[in-house]
C-alpha cells in the first residue's frame, strides 16, 4: 500500500492541470467519492463553477464487487466538452461503465476522462493521467480524516 500524501496531490495535481486545460471543459463531473476532491481543486484551476456529480460503487473498503452500480444522473445545458474525474484507474470498471453511460444520454457531448493514477492492468486507460500505479493507493483524504484524535 502507498500513502498519497497532499504534497504530492498538490504537486500533481498542478501537473493534470495543464494537461486538460487544452481539452477546455465546460463542466467536470467528479465520480463520488474518489474523484470529489480532485473535481473541485480542478474546478478552481480551470475557473469552472459547473461540477456534477455521480456515485459509483465498486468497492467495500478493498473488496471488489461483482458489479458497480451508478447512482444520479448529470443534467447539460448548451454544454459541448465534459471533463469526468475520478481518483484512479485501478480496474477501470469504474470509467468503463461511467463513460458510456454519459455518452447514451448526451450524445451531442464530448467526454474525456481524467485521473491521478492509472493502472496499465485496467481495462479502462483515462484521456489524461499523471501517475501509473502498481500497488493500492492509499490517498490523503482516505486516511488523514478517518479518526480526529
Amino acid at each position: 500500500m502507498k500513502y498519497y500524501s497532499y504534497e504530492d496531490f498538490r504537486i500533481d495535481t498542478k501537473k493534470l492541470l495543464l494537461n486538460v486545460k487544452e481539452f477546455n471543459p465546460e463542466v467536470i463531473v467528479g465520480i463520488a467519492r474518489g474523484g470529489l476532491t480532485l473535481a473541485h481543486v480542478l474546478a478552481e484551476g480551470l475557473d469552472i463553477r459547473e461540477v456534477q456529480t455521480l456515485r459509483t460503487e465498486l468497492y467495500d473498503n478493498t473488496q471488489k464487487r461483482d458489479a458497480i452500480s451508478i447512482f444520479g444522473d448529470c443534467s447539460f445545458r448548451d454544454i459541448s466538452r465534459v471533463l469526468v474525474v475520478d481518483d484512479i484507474s485501478d480496474s477501470g470498471d469504474t470509467l468503463k461503465a461511467v463513460m458510456p453511460h454519459l455518452a447514451s444520454k448526451h450524445e451531442n457531448i464530448e467526454f474525456k476522462s481524467s485521473t491521478l493514477f492509472y493502472k496499465k492492468t485496467s481495462v479502462y486507460e483515462p484521456d489524461f493521467w499523471i501517475n501509473e500505479a502498481d500497488d493500492w493507493i492509499d490517498f490523503f483524504w482516505e486516511r488523514d480524516f478517518k479518526t480526529l484524535s
